[in-house]
């Protein structure tokens, strides 16, 4: 998604009569960001491996009048500058965009600290801050331009790979909103971000087995989708929510609170990361099929819960 990112940014700023849109990175996006830096080599700073300071920074622009877009490792993005994307953008209702790429397992080999997988809990709390995650680089690319004209500030947790879409969403996006991929009355699978196609793969293997599943694809966590939430889980009996992020915070919170306040019986399970960091590494694959989130491994979740009788909620799933 980073390309479409950078496409996006630079459409954007070509579309401008004043120059507001800035991009700022953390010393890192080489062969990734030089569209727009070589582009626009006054409106590009590297501000070095110092995140705090690169989100300081992007709060005095965006104060001075500027849209500065604030670029660097999801991790990095969203934890090491926290306090000041609070105390700065937030507080003050300022449009700086934070861009964090490599969602969940995206940077698989780095290792632990390069995992975003509670990025999404500690941004979505913050009221005021809107918070995007795209399933592939069209939504992506969407997202961008369907809130260039927003006050406040954004996160945008961007995948790394650019060409595998997902199936049936053809670039959907609107913010509050999510998007249903398809319909089936069985079971309801919720996902978030690019991991959305291992669950549309999961939905087709189901259907070969006679199981019709309808597919959610929430996009907005903040402010999230209620209205569209509440329809889908009325309408099922089971639902299963699928993220590359530790299960407390992110999605499967999400859809548990809205399942809780608003009485509705359907069984949430929440299918995402239980454990911490092993010392064990890989590709993302291979962490998807380590923490249940492969597209295999989602079809065998829905079957053996679906198996269960009707009473009972709030189950868990995957490794722990």
């Amino acid at each position: 998604m980073r390309k479409a990112f950078v496409q996006a940014l630079v459409e954007l700023a070509l579309a401008e009569r004043h120059p507001r849109i800035l991009l700022l990175t953390g010393d890192l996006g080489y062969t990734v960001l030089e569209p727009f830096a070589e582009t626009y080599p006054d409106r590009f700073f590297n501000v070095g491996v110092a995140e705090q300071n690169l989100v300081g920074l992007a709060t005095g622009l965006a104060e001075a009048g500027f849209i500065p877009f604030v670029y660097s490792i999801a991790t990095f993005a969203s934890l090491r500058p926290y306090e000041f994307i609070r105390n700065g953008p937030v507080l003050h209702r300022l449009p700086v965009r934070v861009v964090g790429v490599g969602e969940g397992f995206g940077y698989g080999c780095a290792g632990p600290t390069h995992h975003a997988l509670e990025d999404l809990g500690v941004t979505r709390i913050q009221p005021g801050l809107t918070v995007i995650a795209p399933a592939d680089a069209q939504q992506a690319r969407a997202a961008i331009h369907a809130t260039k004209d927003l006050p406040g500030p954004v996160y945008f947790r961007l995948g790394k790979d650019e060409k595998p879409l997902v199936p049936g969403l053809e670039g959907r996006f609107e913010l509050g909103r999510a998007v249903c991929l398809r319909e089936g009355q069985d079971l309801l699978l919720i996902a978030a971000g690019s991991v959305a196609r291992e669950v549309v793969a999961a939905a087709d293997m189901l259907s070969a087995r006679g199981v019709r599943s309808s597919v959610l694809l929430v996009s907005t966590l903040n402010p999230p989708p209620v209205e569209d939430l509440k329809a889908a889980l009325a309408g099922h009996r089971v639902a299963l929510t699928v993220e590359a992020h530790y299960v407390v915070g992110g999605l499967g919170s999400l859809v548990c609170e809205v399942a809780a306040e608003n009485g509705l019986s359907c069984r949430v399970v929440r299918c995402g990361v239980w454990s911490a960091p092993d010392g064990a590494s890989g590709s993302q694959d291979y962490y998807y099929r380590r923490h249940g989130l492969s597209r295999g491994a989602i079809m065998e979740a829905a079957l053996r819960e679906l198996r269960k009788p009707s009473s009972g909620r709030g189950k868990r799933l995957g490794r722990r």
